[in-house]
């Protein structure tokens, strides 16, 4: 009887569990299984010659994928602790706002709106060495003289690229943290006000543990939209300069199909992810001790 039962949903099930085989378990065999092979695109039969370990021994002594990873971490810290200082602030000034809230709220989610590969065009437009917009408002205020190359400096290139990410990402802290805020309950803020705390005071030790969750959660979603960060890259540098902003990701993308060597870009991938936990996993753990940290002194 049992198995009568449950057959109408195994079987409402079914198609689910078939679509979710074909577009996700089959691609990760065939990615891992070719990770062990010489697969190249341009040579189809050099999928079934396996070679073992040999395309991981060699993602692990290329000096490009190390410096590609270490300025993905790089642009992660970055971006990560700006969008939440500048989340934390908006949050603050919205749940402030006296009149308008909803309109603040929902013009505030406009960001979020926008595809990554529109950004990515909608900033490369606004630092353009010519027609940018950047470049003719700094001019018009005097500000400088000259035109200056943000997408062709290697360090400009990438202060660029970590504006258009925090520009378009900032909301998700804002929302997360108002949230928080508008859950959080006065009793505690009132009662810190009357037992002469200051602002600050009163931030630090009430507000700001409560609000540690909600950040939280905003940092663990944008932690693997930025380690994962391809779109906006590519289309305003894409790399370049000389590799000067070459992220995991666009460095796997050029290895699998500008350079056809799919083989070692699915190991370049493999490695990425398991360094991409090893570093979520420590992250989180140093953030999780400094919330216990604000708790206990709370």
């Amino acid at each position: 009887m049992k198995l009568k039962k449950l057959s109408a949903p195994v079987l409402l099930l079914l198609p689910a569990f078939v679509v979710l085989a074909a577009v996700i378990v089959l691609p990760l065999v065939f990615s891992f299984y070719s990770s062990f092979t010489p697969f190249r695109l341009t040579k189809p039969e050099s999928l079934w010659i396996f070679v073992g370990l040999r395309n991981y021994i060699a993602v692990l002594s290329n000096w490009d994928f190390w410096i590609a990873f270490g300025r993905t971490v790089l642009l992660l810290t970055i971006a990560l602790n700006t969008e939440m200082l500048l989340g934390l602030g908006l949050a603050l000034l919205v749940d402030k706002a006296t009149h308008g809230q909803r309109l603040l709220r929902t013009v505030m989610m406009f960001p979020m709106m926008f595809s990554p590969v529109l950004v990515g065009f909608q900033f490369k437009f606004m630092f353009n060495d010519n027609i940018g917009f950047v470049n003719n408002a700094l001019q018009s205020l005097g500000l400088t003289d000259r035109a200056i190359p943000w997408l062709i400096d290697g360090n400009l290139a990438l202060v660029s690229i970590i504006i258009a990410e925090v520009w378009s990402s900032t909301a998700v802290f804002a929302i997360l943290i108002l949230a928080g805020l508008l859950a959080m309950p006065k009793d505690p803020v009132e009662a810190a006000h009357v037992d002469g705390c200051t602002p600050w005071q009163t931030f630090r030790y009430v507000t700001w543990p409560y609000l540690m969750p909600f950040a939280f959660i905003a940092m663990t979603i944008r932690s693997l939209d930025v380690a994962r960060a391809y779109d906006i890259v590519k289309i305003m540098t894409d790399g370049g300069p000389a590799k000067r902003t070459e992220l995991l990701w666009t460095l796997i993308g050029r290895t699998a199909y500008a350079d056809a060597r799919m083989g070692m870009a699915n190991a370049m991938a493999y490695v990425a992810i398991l360094l991409s936990i090893v570093f979520t996993v420590y992250f989180f753990r140093k953030l999780a001790a400094a919330r216990q940290q604000i708790g206990a002194e709370w």
